[in-house]
């Protein structure tokens, strides 16, 4: 097996579609936890004060699962690899404005996706300390 092959079994992946808030919005929580280990991360997120912190949240809750479950991995070893967010769709609204007129209001959603990596299996495989 390859290096890369390797490094791809230890990944854990849980996304979540359709969350209802910007991109922008999600990307600031993002790159707050992204490196560290998901017992902080979810620590973070639980004395946050944005609304969509709950959302990434359960996220990472599904993805700790995700490898407890699939994977045997421990949970205590686990940490925060990659966090990203994508575009999905945009609700289109029209609001009532003065003289007749109408202007649109854009409802956006994204699409969140964490990946966990178990700390020492990554450590063994690339030879790297941290």
């Amino acid at each position: 097996m390859k290096n890369s092959d390797k490094i791809k079994e230890n990944l854990v992946k849980s996304i979540n579609k359709n969350v209802r808030t910007s991109t922008r919005k999600l990307n600031v929580i993002l790159r707050g936890i992204v490196g560290k280990k998901v017992n902080i991360a979810l620590r973070d997120l639980t004395f946050s004060n944005k609304r969509i912190s709950h959302d990434v949240k359960k996220t990472i809750s599904s993805a700790v699962a995700n490898a407890e479950n699939n994977f045997q991995y421990d949970i205590d070893k686990l940490f925060i690899k990659e966090a990203y967010v994508g575009k999905s769709i945009v609700m289109k609204r029209f609001r009532p404005r003065a003289k007749g007129r109408a202007s649109p209001i854009k409802k956006p959603y994204s699409n969140l996706t964490i990946i966990l990596s178990d700390k020492n299996k990554f450590v063994e495989e690339n030879g790297t300390k941290s």
